[in-house]
């Protein structure tokens, strides 16, 4: 009997900077960052973790509450960052929308209170940017900064939680999900440098999931020092150096159409072959 599966990852954006809609960007998808993972052993008081709020999670809304997604009872929206394209769909979060629906909001920022990183969504949801102000949503938020007990922060204390900060302008955090002997690691807008940065192999070491930003080719990167993104061949090292068993290719440029994407698939399988560019609604079970 096959062993089941520990998570359950489903993309729901995977484009960076800034969302896409036209003809030639389908395949991919054009949402920018969210991604959905559940921890598949947990069968009672269901909670579920959320990584960053791009545009992907007004669909992701949208399954919570017709029942695709059941059984939710709580929600760990964690954020890598507060660059606009990882926060810009939370207006949109139907949940946040529901009476009573609990919403743990957490960000690895240790010098931020809570009250400064609630002021986050408040001044976006601001009466001059939004017609519902934040405090009018009907969901209870509880906003986390300081790092509490595991249970608090992905709901299940034999989940071992862990993050890391990343070369990103303002700076951006990577986080790891291992549970039952299995590792998610998700690393978004991040910069190596010159060279590979050895800190980041070491956190995505045994992987059995890499989900790694890789929005520029080796020339594009040229171009792009100091915009906190990573090239596909920096990534594929990356994923070799720390012994990674899947890898997928996320943060897509806004440039980058589906010829350009699947072309670089092509590309990068040659050199790691369990590797695959992200797409908007992809699911993954680890």
């Amino acid at each position: 009997m096959a062993k089941q599966p520990t998570w359950h990852v489903k993309f729901y954006g995977t484009r960076g900077s800034t969302p896409v809609c036209e003809r030639g960007f389908q395949k991919f998808g054009g949402n920018t960052t969210c991604i959905y993972l559940d921890y598949m052993l947990n069968d009672r008081n269901k909670s579920i973790a959320i990584i960053d709020a791009g545009t992907g999670i007004r669909k992701l809304g949208k399954e919570i509450g017709n029942g695709r997604i059941p059984g939710v009872e709580n929600i760990f929206l964690l954020f890598t960052h507060f660059h606009w394209d990882h926060i810009q769909g939370l207006p949109f979060f139907d949940p946040a929308y529901k009476d009573g629906q609990k919403i743990k909001v957490f960000s690895p920022h240790h010098q931020m209170k809570k009250k400064e990183l609630k002021s986050i969504f408040e001044v976006q949801m601001q009466r001059e940017y939004f017609p519902v102000q934040l405090e009018d949503m009907g969901a209870n938020f509880d906003f986390i900064t300081q790092r509490k007990r595991v249970s608090e922060i992905v709901g299940e204390r034999s989940i071992d939680f862990s993050y890391r900060l990343n070369n990103h302008p303002g700076g951006a955090y990577s986080f790891k999900f291992m549970a039952n002997g299995k590792q998610v690691v998700i690393c978004t807008d991040l910069e190596h440098g010159e060279s590979i940065d050895e800190e980041v192999v070491e956190f995505c070491e045994e992987a059995d999931l890499l989900i790694h930003d890789a929005q520029y080719t080796d020339e594009e990167l040229v171009m792009h020092r100091g915009w906190g993104h990573s090239s596909y061949s920096q990534v594929i090292e990356v994923a070799k150096l720390a012994n990674v068993k899947q890898l997928a290719f996320t943060h897509h440029d806004p440039d980058h159409d589906d010829d350009f994407l699947t072309k670089m698939e092509i590309e990068c399988q040659e050199k790691f072959p369990n590797c695959f560019m992200a797409r908007d609604g992809m699911e993954k079970f680890v």
